[in-house]
């Protein structure tokens, strides 16, 4: 028999923070749009596994894994039985440039663990897919999206009251546009808030595969480059918009899910090895025109590194990668803490003709975004040149080598539960 355990808590910073997700040379937050809240789901099926959400653009992996470490000593069981899903929110506070607010939501994480697994009740299970069309690819002549809203519905065993819906979407979570200063979940919030109102019951929303996925609906006086184009719809009501297409669709699927006691839950990780070639100084200097040309970046300090790298002799650097899976019957979130393109979720699910198997980005963690092989040729923002903003982040200064993505959907594949 499954048991769940849930609880929240809010994690709003009550102080001005740097925000992160847009170049901007004043980051500085202006006041609070909506909360952001930290989701915990605890299960128990021979030994416990959990589930946490974040409303962040995604911690670096190091301080995500002090998270993950924290909360499996207390539970008492492998870091691999953590899985931390972030939203990708381009609206909440860089983890990484505030150490207290960093305490604070590890600290009101635990806390809410500790609820959850004093809390825990047998359930069923069951899931579905609706299509909601929310995303758009943001290469004009890429027609790939993946358009399931996977739904996996947790109910008591009167086999009636909803105790759960965990909501899977791909479009990137960032409805609000470079032009906002207010602290706010984005779109999510927007989708809790409205599910929850019409199914009485808590909803956790998680990223898929979104790094050439931008939102359908945008609130911005500009025209960013991601929102440019007759596809795309502006919106003073945009974060509600996109909520209002995702319930349309699930509206019509939630109540005839079935749901039973019968799956078996799963939670591991499997670890593998990639590589990044240092570029060379005259490819690296190209690049770092390019970002300033096109995208105003100022290069000079990731200019500085690599120049530092190759005074070191270092012209290679190693990435362990942790590939990680949480399974409920044919159910499966497969994460990677990358910005995945689409075409990472849609493969494995062609392959292991599994429509219910999801790959997801941004899974304990976020760094950098992962191209595929046709996107590395084409270069540009998600290949080159966001590295120059974020490299320090990374722990290295290249993407990984062009092959790296036929190697991790593989492995993926190699790895997937039986």
């Amino acid at each position: 028999m499954i048991k769940l355990g849930y609880a929240e808590t809010d994690i709003t910073p009550r102080i001005p923070l740097q925000l992160i997700g847009f170049n901007r040379t004043d980051n500085t937050s202006r006041g609070i749009l909506k909360p952001l809240l930290a989701q915990v789901a605890v299960w128990e099926s021979e030994g416990r596994h959990c589930l946490i959400t974040v409303d962040s653009i995604g911690f670096k992996k190091e301080l995500a894994d002090m998270l993950r470490i924290q909360v499996s000593n207390h539970l008492k069981v492998p870091r691999d039985k953590v899985m931390l899903c972030f939203s990708h929110c381009h609206s909440a506070p860089n983890v990484d440039d505030s150490q207290e607010y960093f305490e604070m939501v590890c600290r009101n994480i635990l806390m809410e663990v500790q609820r959850a697994e004093h809390d825990m009740h047998p359930v069923l299970a069951g899931w579905d897919n609706a299509e909601v069309d929310i995303g758009v690819n943001r290469r004009a002549d890429n027609p790939n999206l993946d358009k399931r809203a996977g739904i996996l519905k947790v109910c008591g065993l009167d086999n009636g009251e909803s105790k759960l819906l965990l909501i899977r979407v791909t479009a990137h979570c960032n409805v609000l546009k470079r032009d906002n200063y207010l602290i706010s979940p984005d779109y999510f919030g927007s989708i809790r808030e409205l599910l929850q109102e019409k199914c009485g019951c808590p909803i956790m929303v998680i990223q898929g595969a979104a790094g050439n996925i931008a939102p359908k609906y945008f609130n911005s006086a500009e025209t960013p480059i991601d929102a440019d184009g007759p596809q795309y719809v502006r919106s003073r009501t945009a974060l509600e918009d996109m909520a209002a297409v995702v319930w349309e669709k699930l509206s019509q699927r939630i109540a005839s899910i079935e749901v039973s006691d019968t799956p078996s839950i799963e939670m591991y990780s499997r670890e593998m090895s990639l590589y990044v070639d240092v570029p060379s100084l005259a490819m690296a200097e190209k690049i770092a025109q390019e970002a300033k040309n096109y995208c105003g970046i100022d290069g000079r300090a990731w200019m500085e590194e690599i120049k530092k790298l190759h005074r070191a002799g270092v012209c290679r650097q190693e990435e362990v990668v942790e590939v990680q899976y949480f399974a409920i019957g044919k159910w499966c979130v497969c994460g990677v803490p990358y910005e995945l393109m689409v075409e990472f979720a849609l493969e494995p699910m062609e392959k292991l003709n599994n429509p219910f198997f999801y790959v997801n980005g941004y899974t304990n963690g976020c760094s950098s975004y992962f191209p595929t092989e046709e996107e590395y040729d084409k270069g540009g923002y998600e290949v080159y040149w966001s590295m120059l903003l974020y490299y320090k982040y990374y722990n290295r200064v290249f993407p990984f080598e062009r092959n790296s993505a036929g190697k991790l959907i593989a492995f993926i594949l190699g790895n997937a539960p039986g």
